[in-house]
């Protein structure tokens, strides 16, 4: 029975925080992310790989099975859907938090306000949830600046010092949700390969806790 594991991981801040709790689990990549340019990266265990990937395609790859496991924001979860997907561990990393922003003397009588974000689907609902009416702008790039120009009225990222807000003139408004760092696993490889990776987790749950 094929019982090796495919992992995926995003490169950055998400790659750097998980790689102690591979190597707790044993598994540390033979090639350096940051100066390989391969996507698949192998690892000192022969049956383990790495693929990078963005992290917005992680759920993706998981859901279809291109991957056993990976690693994803739950901002990202929240908004691409984690169904479909087992959510064993928050491995407590990466942490941050979904808020919306905008002008610290924002004029708030505006019948129906504009929200610049990438995050669609969470600010959807949270306005929703408060019966409130808006219209989404959706951006890829700085949303710091759809207030600035007036295009947007408020912003939903997600913050971690709040420095770049405050640099742009911008306050946290409203707090939607913490976000750190989840493991997700395919449904179908948690049955076929159901000892392994349950031995994995098991591993990742103790370094998360040491």
């Amino acid at each position: 029975m094929n019982n090796s594991l495919t992992i995926a991981l995003s490169k950055g801040r998400i790659f750097k925080e998980t790689l102690p709790l591979l190597a707790a689990a044993g598994i540390e990549p033979v090639d350096d992310p940051e100066t390989s340019r391969k996507l698949i990266l192998d690892t000192n265990q022969h049956d383990v790989k790495l693929v990078i990937i963005r992290a917005s395609d992680v759920p993706t790859y998981v859901g279809y099975g291109a991957a056993d496991i990976g690693v994803a924001g739950k901002d990202v979860l929240m908004e691409h859907g984690g169904e479909g997907l087992y959510e064993p561990l928050d491995l407590g990393i990466a942490r941050c938090r979904l808020m919306v922003a905008g002008p610290a003397n924002a004029a708030t009588e505006k019948s129906r306000l504009r929200i610049a974000t990438k995050y669609v689907q969470s600010t959807r609902r949270y306005y929703a949830d408060r019966q409130e009416q808006v219209e989404i702008i959706k951006l890829y790039g700085s949303m710091e600046l759809a207030p600035l120009v007036g295009l947007a009225d408020r912003i939903v990222d997600v913050v971690d010092t709040g420095n770049t807000l405050k640099a742009n003139g911008l306050v946290p408004l409203e707090h939607i949700a913490d976000i750190s760092s989840r493991l997700v696993v395919n449904k179908a490889a948690m049955k076929m390969k159901h000892a392994r990776i349950t031995e994995f987790v098991a591993h990742l749950k103790t370094a998360v806790t040491a």
